[in-house]
C-alpha cells in the first residue's frame, strides 16, 4: 500500500548549518534535500515537506580546485547579444550568499513548488541571524 502525505499535516521544523569550511556543491546537495523533503521517512514527491533551513558564515564555504577562477555562471538579457558571464570569484566578491543561493537553487525542481521550497532556504554571512525566535536545531552535514 502507498501512503501519499496529507499537505496539512506537515510539520515544519528550523535546521541551522555552520558552511565554515564546507565544499559548496556537497553542502547544497544536502540542504537541497532537506528542503524538499527527502530526509523524511513519508517522503511524498507532490508536496512541500521541506524544513526551513538556515546557512550562516556563507563566507567561509569553498570550492575545490581552481573552480573559484574558472566555474562561470551566464545568463542572458533577453536582447541579442545580451551574453553576460561573471567568475565565481566575481560572483562571491559580491556577495558570498549568492554562490550558495544559487547552488541550491538549481537543486530544486523547476516549478511552482520547488519555489516554494526555495523560500524556505535563508543564507546568511557570518555567525548571526535573525531566526532566533525559531529555536533553529544545529545539524552537521
Amino acid at each position: 500500500m502507498t501512503y501519499f502525505e496529507n499537505p496539512t499535516h506537515v510539520k515544519e521544523t528550523w535546521h541551522l548549518v555552520n558552511a565554515e569550511g564546507k565544499t559548496l556543491g556537497r553542502l547544497a546537495a544536502r540542504v537541497a534535500s532537506i528542503l524538499r523533503g527527502k530526509h523524511r521517512p513519508t517522503f511524498t514527491p507532490n508536496v512541500d515537506m521541506g524544513d526551513h533551513v538556515v546557512i550562516v558564515n556563507a563566507e567561509k564555504v569553498h570550492l575545490t580546485g581552481d573552480k573559484m577562477d574558472t566555474k562561470l555562471y551566464r545568463r542572458h538579457t533577453g536582447y541579442p547579444g545580451g551574453l553576460k558571464t561573471a567568475s565565481a570569484a566575481h560572483l562571491f566578491r559580491k556577495d558570498p550568499t549568492l554562490l550558495l543561493t544559487k547552488a541550491i537553487k538549481g537543486m530544486l525542481p523547476k516549478n511552482p513548488l520547488g519555489n516554494g521550497m526555495a523560500r524556505k532556504l535563508r543564507v546568511y554571512v557570518g555567525s548571526d541571524h535573525p531566526h532566533q525566535a525559531q529555536h533553529p536545531e544545529p545539524i552537521s552535514l
